[in-house]
């Protein structure tokens, strides 16, 4: 199976909005409670129009595989029908690469985030394909995602690949890997857990990695995660090797309390 993995924010220039996003938001430190200053938005959910077999998949696999972003808490245990370690990939986009990762990992519950419609569509169609049973799809804004449907201490790890560089400086307040999102994961990781980030952009790298390390309760990494710490290559990874892009990978770990 081919890989792909797409940044959570869209794929052409979004719009500027107001209310819940996802990039540059200032997560709180708890559940529930207030975000530190008002959230900026970098994407809007995109509905996208479906091929028709797409649409049948939606149709057939929404109900059952999918939810949308809600303050309702969510019970992974119960919506996987099983009790496993929880992994949450924020930007799934079309899905191939979230589909091979959870095919070598059969032992996880594996949890995609994407706003893109379409690319939910096809990650359903390949789960569907594939006979693979432990994906779930939430749609939405991550952020709000992890403040309302994922409690303190829940996940296990948390995946972000090759997330929207935002190069332009006037754009870097959308980017999603602020000090506040590395502590609203953090936050949300039980101990032991871990953070592992993936970019080709080497100004945004140095970028995650003074917000994962100004995090302090995150620490250096102790294998073996739950999660496997080996990344399928991605389309985006292989479109950055063939322009002679560098990648660099990141891994924070959760801190015994």
């Amino acid at each position: 199976m081919p890989s792909d993995s797409r940044p959570q924010q869209s794929p052409s220039t979004p719009e500027p909005a107001t209310g819940s996003g996802d990039s540059a938001a200032s997560p709180a430190g708890g559940q529930g409670d207030a975000p530190a200053h008002p959230r900026i938005t970098s994407c809007r959910t995109r509905t996208g129009v479906l091929k028709p077999t797409r649409q049948d998949v939606w149709d057939r696999q929404w109900g059952i595989l999918g939810r949308d972003a809600s303050d309702a808490p969510l019970d992974a245990s119960e919506w996987f029908g099983r009790e496993a370690p929880l992994v949450v990939e924020i930007g799934c986009g079309t899905g191939t690469a979230t589909a091979d990762m959870a095919l070598a990992e059969p032992g996880i519950n594996l949890v995609a985030i994407d706003v893109y419609k379409p690319g939910l569509a096809k990650l359903l169609q390949l789960i569907e394909d594939n006979g693979i049973s432990n994906i779930r799809v939430l749609r939405g804004d991550a952020v709000s995602i992890l403040e309302d449907m994922l409690g303190p201490g829940s996940v296990d790890g948390f995946r972000v690949f090759f997330p929207d560089p935002w190069p332009k400086k006037r754009h870097h307040k959308r980017r999603l890997l602020t000090t506040a999102m590395f502590h609203l994961m953090a936050t949300r990781l039980r101990p032991g857990g871990g953070v592992h980030v993936a970019t080709d952009h080497s100004e945004y790298a140095e970028f995650i990695e003074e917000s994962g390390n100004a995090e302090p309760l995150l620490g250096p990494v102790t294998w073996p995660w739950p999660m496997s710490s080996v990344r399928l290559e991605t389309k985006f990874e292989g479109r950055a090797a063939r322009i002679g892009n560098s990648i660099s990978d990141f891994a924070w770990g959760k801190l015994p309390r």
